[in-house]
């Protein structure tokens, strides 16, 4: 978890730093396509086909519209507010997945967490300040982007498990190259491949796949309750990215949301893990 976490920080630094010098729209695109061929070689060396009946199903195509969503709004976040900033909201989506688990799955959420749930949304406030003189509205497609990927979250739950984790990486990146397409469109910038801006799409994909594959193996093969609240320590890595390769230095608002934010996050973890052990010794 802690290499996913470390992995997709330096994703996010990749992508910001790619659409300084090309459209963020041929950046998704590219990002989409390389990351679609390579878990497509993954899923070939296992003589599995690409193109599964699963596929055209609604768990998979509400995946791919949220995947659509959590992807677009990040990355326009990452490119138009700081990488800090943007990450700290971020922090927010485990707590949006137990609102979608209570609201569509009708899972139980006690009294404590839902107190927790409104703490941490009073911490992304802290850093969004809307009405204050600091808001940026871009930072809105962070918050946006919360709820993409936890929609993808909870879609991934009602996946056939006929579809290997190889399966979801092909359809996830292939999603991101027809969006990336049309957002170049719609930004009508013109297509300039410098060599510069090609190495960060080459590394965004590299880190992508391995942030993937770790976080896959993480959530498959250890002790979920214990594993997910090291999901937090991508905030660091992004703070830490931030800092050195941007030069950004949040200021104590954001400190202080983002504090919240994990701190709620972590107590709905811990909580949900003593239900489980309650109910497992009954």
């Amino acid at each position: 978890m802690l290499l996913a976490m470390a992995a997709f920080a330096i994703e996010d630094m990749f992508i910001k730093a790619a659409a300084e010098t090309i459209s963020l729209g041929v950046v998704l695109a590219l990002f989409g396509f390389g990351g679609m061929f390579v878990f497509m070689l993954m899923t070939w060396s296992k003589g599995e086909k690409v193109l599964r009946p699963e596929v055209v199903s609604g768990p998979i195509l509400t995946r791919a519209a949220c995947e659509i969503i959590g992807r677009l709004c990040f990355a326009l976040a990452i490119t138009l507010t700081p990488l800090s900033s943007a990450s700290a909201i971020l922090q927010a989506t485990p707590l949006v997945v137990v609102v979608g688990a209570a609201l569509i799955f009708r899972e139980h959420v006690s009294t404590s967490r839902w107190i927790a749930i409104a703490l941490g949304f009073c911490g992304v406030l802290m850093i969004i300040r809307p009405g204050l003189d600091s808001f940026n509205p871009a930072s809105l497609f962070a918050l946006l982007s919360t709820l993409g990927f936890a929609g993808r979250d909870l879609a991934t739950r009602g996946a056939s498990t006929s579809l290997s984790n190889a399966h979801l990486g092909v359809y996830g990146f292939f999603v991101l190259i027809p969006t990336g397409l049309v957002l170049h469109v719609v930004q009508a910038e013109a297509v300039d491949l410098q060599f510069k801006a090609m190495l960060s799409v080459l590394g965004a994909v590299a880190f992508g796949v391995i942030a993937y594959n770790a976080l896959t193996i993480a959530m498959r093969t250890g002790d979920v309750s214990v594993v997910t609240p090291f999901r937090y320590t991508r905030l660091l890595f992004s703070f830490a990215l931030g800092f050195v390769i941007f030069g950004e230095i949040p200021d104590i608002w954001t400190w202080i949301g983002a504090g919240v934010i994990v701190s709620s996050g972590v107590y709905t973890l811990l909580v949900s893990r003593q239900s489980m052990r309650k109910k497992a010794h009954v």
